[in-house]
């Protein structure tokens, strides 16, 4: 039987809307099942408190449990690679922070911007330069002051060696040209115990786990790291505004294994835009590009401070 043309040509117009057709649909139809979201730290920490109420806004909206996943360990490693080796169907989902953007550089074999797509950046928070009272240093110039009288002298703690904590003294060295002694701990707890005992002098650390500390006195911040002042500690000045060209934040977003369909990105994204008082409201395009300037920026100083995985 010959096929009239009209009728060919609707069949055709049909045939070829079928794959976005598809497309919209699998958007529709997700989520079908709970999906997972690995955080690379213990429960309890600043990734995992930012999570949590994270998932539950998307599982109210999207209609499907949203369970986070601890998978601490080898700097969140384990947990990147086990949303790397997901299936691509959205239904394994990888908090991402610094610390990943930090491994990209430290851990060759692992390629977190080649193997894991960008959804959507979701919190930026603000760390400060947190010295013990006895530091005769009431600002960031008398901080470098003393610093520099007193090289390799200054005991520098952070939360392991390349993290972020680590990672922003390390700028902070290479911009001022002084001298401290890293002294790496196996996260903040033990680290602003020690603060606070004296067995360390300056943090580069979450305002997040130690502002009560702060503001009681028995912690002071000289400035905090990000770009613009923190609306919880106003009147502490930024780093910026005494070294220009300064910043180091605590940011954090969501990925999924490279591949996830365009669709169920747009999705999630969009659920986690609609998220009261997200500061970092992001296309995955944009997200993506954030990520490859910080990685970038701290393969830099990764380089030149000469730090190896431990």
């Amino acid at each position: 039987m010959k096929l009239p043309r009209r009728n060919f040509l609707r069949l055709a117009a049909g045939a070829a809307a079928l794959p976005a057709v598809s497309h919209v649909a699998r958007a529709q139809a997700y989520p079908a099942r709970p999906v997972r979201i690995i955080v690379g730290f213990a429960a309890g920490g600043n990734a995992d408190t930012i999570a949590r109420p994270m998932g539950q806004w998307l599982s109210e909206r999207l209609g499907q449990p949203f369970v986070i996943e601890n998978r601490p360990g080898a700097g969140t490693n384990i947990a990147t690679e086990t949303v790397v080796r997901a299936p691509a169907d959205g239904y394994t989902l990888l908090m991402v922070g610094p610390t990943q953007a930090i491994n990209a550089t430290l851990y060759e074999r692992l390629n977190f911007i080649r193997d894991i797509a960008p959804v959507a950046g979701i919190i930026s928070t603000a760390n400060a330069i947190i010295v013990n009272p006895s530091v005769p240093a009431k600002t960031v110039p008398d901080f470098i002051a003393y610093a520099k009288a007193n090289p390799r002298k200054v005991n520098m703690a952070s939360g392991g060696t390349g993290a972020p904590s680590h990672i922003a003294g390390e700028l902070f060295k290479m911009m001022t040209d002084i001298e401290m002694l890293h002294v790496p701990y196996r996260g903040a707890g033990p680290v602003l115990t020690d603060l606070m005992g004296g067995q360390v002098q300056v943090y580069f650390g979450p305002i997040t786990a130690s502002i009560e500390h702060i503001k009681a006195g028995r912690l002071r911040a000289l400035a905090v790291t990000t770009a613009t002042r923190s609306e919880v500690l106003p009147d502490i000045p930024t780093v910026a505004e005494f070294l220009p060209g300064y910043e180091a934040s605590t940011w954090y977003g969501v990925g999924a294994p490279r591949g996830t369909p365009a669709e169920i990105v747009d999705k999630i994204k969009q659920r986690l835009t609609d998220l009261g008082g997200v500061p970092m409201p992001m296309t995955p395009a944009d997200f993506g590009k954030f990520i490859s300037k910080e990685t970038e920026k701290w393969a830099n100083v990764i380089k030149f401070a000469g730090i190896k995985p431990e």
